[in-house]
């Protein structure tokens, strides 16, 4: 790594950001042109955008030969469209992750890269408090408590895809060949000296979220099959009470035949009742069993995380 002057590429996917970019742009530059020796590049990777984010980024692209853009040929999803980012970046000495929506403000990435410069090669931006509210905000927390105490592999709650790798950490993270892939997990699960940065989370700048409620859920699911065996093993413990309970039930049963006792005849609103639950206990276990294989199933195709279309500022 360069002492002197060391080059800072900032990964942002975008899809439709159109609303945003014009501040985003603005503030980006504002903190690139604050005196320093650190080298920035802005590498935006569009994952698809159906309005004007890809014509307006390539406009400034032509201008500021610190931006540069990769198009994605479709839309796939926000964690490919990273992944895609960080393949492009290998060569920086340092890679800031962040989102565009501007809840990450771009103010905190010189805090960022002081960290490192300071000797971490993992920073973590760590929210101190968030301004979202309703439906998103209960989901977010209600995710972070759970999954904190669902995974295998302890994860500093409170963090997102904003942050930094240094070289070899994102070095290591290129070669993760998973398709469903949870960031924060997989950031913690490399390694490498840590340090957290402590900022307070936004509302968005304009627009619409781009991650519907339902890419949001599928982002939690994967994070949590991905980092936990916990549903397994808790569908396994429940089969186990379920087997002993149903055994306890038998011996009772034939117990009270043999001395010749007389055994009560079950009714059918007991019979329902037991073949529901059963019936649901079979059902969650199937469930659970189909979350893990189908991520198994996505594993063992190996199609490619994405397909570009366009480059544009990376000669």
């Amino acid at each position: 790594m360069s002492v002197l002057h060391p080059a800072v590429t900032v990964v942002i996917p975008i899809f439709n950001e159109e609303a945003v970019l014009p501040e985003l742009l603005a503030r980006l530059t504002a903190v690139f042109d604050l005196p320093g020796a650190v080298k920035w590049q802005v590498l935006f990777v569009d994952d698809g955008s159906a309005d004007r984010s890809a014509e307006i980024l390539r406009g400034r692209v032509a201008d500021d030969p610190r931006f540069g853009l990769i198009e994605l040929s479709r839309n796939f999803g926000h964690q490919s469209a990273l992944r895609a980012g960080l393949a492009h970046a290998a060569h920086a000495d340092a890679v800031v992750t962040m989102d565009a929506d501007l809840q990450d403000p771009p103010e905190c990435i010189p805090a960022l890269v002081e960290a490192w410069q300071a000797g971490a090669e993992v920073v973590l931006a760590v929210r101190r408090s968030r301004e979202e509210r309703g439906l998103r905000r209960l989901g977010f927390d209600i995710f972070h408590r759970v999954f904190g105490s669902l995974s295998d592999f302890p994860i500093e709650q409170n963090t997102g895809t904003f942050g930094l790798l240094a070289r070899p950490a994102v070095e290591a993270f290129n070669q993760l060949p998973e398709s469903n892939r949870f960031f924060p997990g997989l950031r913690t699960w490399v390694g490498f000296k840590r340090a957290d940065v402590l900022y307070d989370r936004k509302e968005r700048a304009a627009g619409q979220p781009g991650q519907t409620m339902r890419r949001l859920v599928r982002y939690a699911l994967d994070g949590l099959f991905s980092f936990s065996y916990l549903p397994l093993r808790t569908v396994t413990l429940v089969g186990m009470c379920v087997a002993g309970v149903g055994f306890a039930l038998g011996v009772f049963y034939v117990t009270r035949r043999l001395f010749g006792v007389e055994v009560a005849q079950t009714g059918f609103t007991t019979l329902v009742t037991l073949v529901l639950f059963l019936g649901g206990v079979q059902l969650i276990g199937i469930g659970v069993l189909g979350e893990y294989l189908g991520r198994i199933y996505d594993e063992v195709k190996r199609r490619p995380g994405y397909f570009i279309k366009r480059k544009s500022g990376l000669e």
